[in-house]
Formats: structure tokens, C-alpha cells, sequence
């Protein structure tokens, strides 16, 4: 049986939130809660997701991230080498572009790796998200090995942008469980 972890990005994934909604549909997902949302330091990040995972056997894991998670996740595959079933990675935010660095307290989270991940992940974007270029997410992309599925003008895919209960994105997560 597939168990599903959400990890959301910077500020945790509120009530209206498409991760909050996938969570609640009863077939097994757990959220990761990290030690601080607000001003997070990636190695934090990375030992509470291997923390979490510690007792599961990951032939039958499949993560799901959002926006910085899709960093920490990158930064957790590298140091660990650890392999899951998949991975999901919706707006994979640019930490290394001059808007993000200048916004936001995360600290650690670049450079992006960029090795191909060793278990499937599909990069879900969008064309006019304010913190990943359509061009930078279509390259983290093939650079992590992923499959890229493009949303059109989806904002960051998150409530906000209208994601809050989002059927196709669950169909897309069945397809990696």
C-alpha cells in the first residue's frame, strides 16, 4: 500500500490548500511538519523528512511537495540517497532567483541540486508563477529527470491561485502510487 507524504513549502499549506484537501481524502497520506515554516534552514527540513520516513519502507512511499519542499526534497534525495517510490513537485520555487532571495528567510536551500533523482517525480508548472520562471521549472525538470506537465497561467498552483480542491493533480499523484 502507497503512503503519501505532504510537504508543504514556506509557511506550511493552509485549510483551502490543494495538499490540505489531498490529505483529507483519507487514503493515507501523513503532512511532514517541519520545525519552523516561516524561517526554515534546508538541513532542518531534510533530517524531519528523513525522520518521518524513518519506519516505512520506501519502495512504498511517494512524497508530495510544493514550492520550497520541491528544494528540500532535491536536498534530501542528494544527502541520503535514499530511494522512494516517487515524488510529486508542484511550482518548484527558485531559491536561486533574486526575488525569492530578497523575500524570504530561507537559508541554505541554494544552490538547487540538480542531479537526476534515482525514483520517478513529475514537475507539475505554471507559465506565469512569480516564484519560478515557466523556463527554470522546465529545466529543473530535465535536470532532476522528471516528467514536466505544464498548467498554463496557474499562478503557483497553491489557494490562492484557485488550487484548493484539485481533482487533476490527484490523478496525476495516482499515477506515481
Amino acid at each position: 500500500m502507497t503512503h503519501y507524504f505532504i510537504l508543504p513549502g514556506l509557511g506550511n499549506s493552509g485549510r483551502e490548500h490543494w495538499q490540505t484537501w489531498f490529505e483529507q481524502s483519507g487514503e493515507h497520506f501523513t503532512r511532514i511538519n517541519q520545525v519552523d515554516w516561516d524561517a526554515p534552514l534546508c538541513q532542518d527540513w531534510v533530517d524531519t523528512i528523513d525522520k518521518a520516513l524513518e519506519d516505512y519502507d520506501l519502495e512504498n512511499v511517494v512524497l508530495v511537495g510544493h514550492s520550497l519542499a520541491c528544494a528540500t526534497i532535491a536536498h534530501w534525495a542528494k544527502q541520503t540517497g535514499k530511494i522512494v517510490k516517487g515524488a510529486l513537485l508542484v511550482a518548484p520555487s527558485d531559491l536561486e532567483a533574486p526575488q525569492y532571495k530578497d523575500a524570504f528567510p530561507a537559508k541554505g536551500f541554494a544552490p538547487i541540486p540538480k542531479e537526476k533523482f534515482k525514483f520517478r517525480t513529475v514537475v507539475v508548472a505554471s507559465e506565469d508563477d512569480i516564484w519560478v520562471s515557466f523556463e527554470r521549472a522546465q529545466y529543473f525538470a530535465e535536470q532532476w529527470g522528471s516528467e514536466f506537465i505544464n498548467l498554463g497561467n496557474a499562478g503557483h498552483i497553491n489557494a490562492a491561485s484557485g488550487y484548493g480542491k484539485w481533482e487533476e493533480g490527484l490523478e496525476i499523484l495516482r499515477g506515481l502510487g
